[in-house]
């Protein structure tokens, strides 16, 4: 089969090759892979700056859709011919991928491959942040740095549907219209480079904007936009912890003390592996959403297989408005 494979590390260790179909073992599916989104993990995965290092040659790609090709064993409700997404460690970038059947759900009749291959990385994330880390209540404030990108819009998405008033925060002013054309109310532009000065700037714009403070930020950023994103918290507000392109910050624990507020940290894979049936329950609402016309992936790039590099570079350049998908039809 084609497959893209890391065989140094960083984008230009990228190669099309021929590579072995993988082998079917229990508790998974093989699926024929007709659509791969891409996701800052899988940058990281390249560069071994991700939680987990793989062993090279690996073919990278979390999240896909596609047909059951074959069933494992202990494997129920599943069958060959099954449209399905779903999210796996590595493997989706190539002609066939192993599916843990855990992580798998079959695709409605009017999903296309190209929005499966988006829902268990960027909205099964933003969900799970919002439902079981962040309490969401309907009317709160909720901040969403990076909101154009492929987190962050679903994040936007799924915090107007549940009811949240979103401010919507990034880089450009077109990154912003973008965020408020698809579900949130206000919106502002934050420094590239966040500086000391920069950060006092941010900081005062947030509390201009909601003076009594905000209730849930969605940090997808990291680095010098932390700070300013903690200092403009309401009282028992939560800060969630999602990403870090622009570095780990360094979170200032007076300021949590001061507000009562929660830091909280935000991993879905580790989550789908620890609560499974909490998981499942996600994506059901996920799809129930889907269904109602109230979220939906903006594809803004769709390349083939042997492109996938110039569209994992283009997440670490942030020029990306909602998805990158590799189509592998």
């Amino acid at each position: 089969m084609r497959a893209l494979l890391s065989v140094e590390p960083g984008i230009a260790g990228l190669r099309i090759d021929d590579h072995p179909k993988p082998e079917l073992g229990p508790g998974d599916l093989l699926v024929r892979v007709r659509a791969a989104g891409l996701n800052y993990p899988d940058m990281l995965m390249l560069e071994d700056r991700y939680q987990v290092k793989k062993e090279r040659p690996f073919v990278p790609g979390q999240e896909m859709a596609g047909e059951v090709e074959a069933v494992g064993t202990d494997v129920t409700g599943f069958t060959p011919g099954d449209r399905v997404f779903g999210f796996a460690s590595t493997g989706g970038l190539a002609e066939y991928a192993l599916l843990p059947a855990a992580f798998a759900t079959k695709m409605p009749g009017a999903m296309s491959f190209a929005d499966g291959a988006c829902f268990n990385g960027s909205y099964a994330t933003g969900y799970h942040a919002l439902v079981q880390r962040a309490r969401l209540v309907p009317g709160e404030s909720l901040l969403v740095l990076s909101a154009a990108g492929g987190t962050g819009l679903a994040m936007v998405q799924i915090g107007a549907a549940l009811g949240a008033r979103v401010i919507a925060a990034a880089s450009t002013q077109e990154k912003v219209d973008f965020a408020k054309a698809h579900g949130a109310e206000r919106g502002l532009v934050y420094a590239r480079d966040m500086g000391a000065e920069e950060s006092k700037a941010f900081g005062a714009e947030l509390k201009a904007l909601e003076k009594r403070g905000i209730d849930i930020v969605a940090d997808i950023v990291g680095g010098g936009y932390a700070e300013p994103a903690i200092r403009s918290l309401a009282w028992k507000g939560r800060f969630l912890v999602i990403g870090f392109p622009a570095g780990i910050p360094k979170i200032a624990a007076n300021l949590l003390l001061l507000k009562g507020a929660d830091a909280v940290g935000v991993f879905c894979g580790a989550f789908y592996e620890r609560e499974p049936d909490e998981a499942r329950k996600n994506l059901e609402a996920l799809m129930a959403l889907y269904a109602e016309g109230r979220i939906k992936p903006h594809i803004s790039v769709s390349l083939p297989l042997d492109r996938a590099g110039e569209g994992i570079e283009m997440l670490d350049t942030r020029k990306v408005l909602g998805k990158v998908v590799v189509m592998l039809d």
